[in-house]
């Protein structure tokens, strides 16, 4: 294989490059991200361009300029602007409109022949009636009401699942959440704060997945050949009490309403991403993937516990294990 990987400097991507770069079964790799110079390891197969993907002049370049030369033959995208809180046409360009015109580039392209599409499970609509175990036949979220985050990922999804029946293979996962910093999880944000505030009377199921699971899963997608839409659970189900009490901060348990104007504060004063309007439905709903059919087309099964953000305290402990006693 030869691949081109977009959003390379994020974390997925950058863990995903060096999978690649390890893999005997892989020739070369195409990172591209929007950073002017790479921090990713060098090697004679590892070829990193800076592109603006949102400029179509630029994306166009690039496919048919290094990309032809070193003849790829796979692409993994996985783009995507990751904080909530930002909204506007420059964030649709970045998640819907590069994404649009990758794929109809890719499908015209004489030496690519797969792309692999990142997606999210905050595409499907959770709603009190949804089953609590999702398939990829559940409906999408299609509220007009909803936030931008949202219904970029729901349009850049269907935009490229549009085209699973043309002449490019084609393989979208919808992946759980995965839990790492840096890499805009909600989740792992909210679980910042040593004081959590949860909905009154509810205690959600959630599935969260790992950044070295998220890696296997486009690895296993990447060497398969099926087409289609995929869900990659994570390998850890439980509560939203139990990952509160696994990062060890404290819950508190306040009327829903009250939530949203306490964490828009906790924003404005602190700087953090938690949206609870992009959170409530599954904070209330719960929801986890169905990944029977990854499992089936191509072998995926999460092996990998997520890695919990650790208290003040625990995360002290930790560093002081790993200095050197001197005697």
């Amino acid at each position: 294989m030869r691949v081109l990987v977009t959003g390379a400097t994020t974390p997925l991507g950058t863990a995903l490059v060096g999978e690649l770069v390890a893999a005997r079964d892989v020739e070369l790799v195409l990172a591209v991200g929007r950073e002017p110079e790479s921090t990713l390891p060098t090697g004679p197969r590892l070829v990193y361009h800076s592109v603006d993907m949102t400029r179509a002049r630029k994306l166009h370049d690039l496919l048919w300029g290094p990309a032809r030369e070193l003849a790829i033959d796979h692409v993994v995208h996985g783009m995507h602007h990751r904080r909530g809180a930002d909204h506007g046409p420059a964030v649709h360009a970045q998640n819907v409109d590069a994404t649009r015109e990758l794929v109809l580039a890719c499908m015209d392209h004489p030496t690519i022949r797969r792309l692999v599409y990142r997606s999210f499970a905050e595409v499907y609509a959770l709603r009190h009636i949804t089953s609590d175990l999702l398939d990829e036949e559940e409906p999408l979220d299609f509220d007009p009401g909803s936030p931008q985050w949202v219904r970029d990922r729901v349009e850049a999804d269907l935009t490229v699942s549009t085209h699973l029946a043309g002449p490019l293979s084609i393989a979208v996962l919808r992946c759980a959440e995965i839990l790492a910093a840096e890499t805009g999880s909600q989740l792992w944000d909210y679980l910042q704060s040593r004081v959590c505030l949860s909905p009154l009377g509810y205690d959600p199921m959630l599935n969260v997945l790992s950044l070295e699971d998220a890696v296997a899963g486009v690895m296993a997608a990447l060497r398969g050949a099926q087409i289609g839409v995929f869900n990659l659970p994570g390998y850890d189900t439980l509560p939203l009490s139990r990952a509160i009490a696994q990062s060890h901060r404290a819950a508190i348990p306040i009327p829903g309403p009250l939530i949203a104007p306490l964490y828009g504060l906790r924003r404005w004063v602190a700087g953090f991403e938690f949206r609870y309007d992009l959170n409530v439905r599954r904070f209330h709903f719960g929801g986890v993937l169905d990944g029977g059919r990854a499992r089936e087309a191509f072998g995926f099964q999460p092996r990998t516990p997520v890695h919990w953000p650790m208290s003040w305290w625990n995360l002290l402990m930790a560093r002081l294990a790993e200095q050197p006693v001197s005697l």
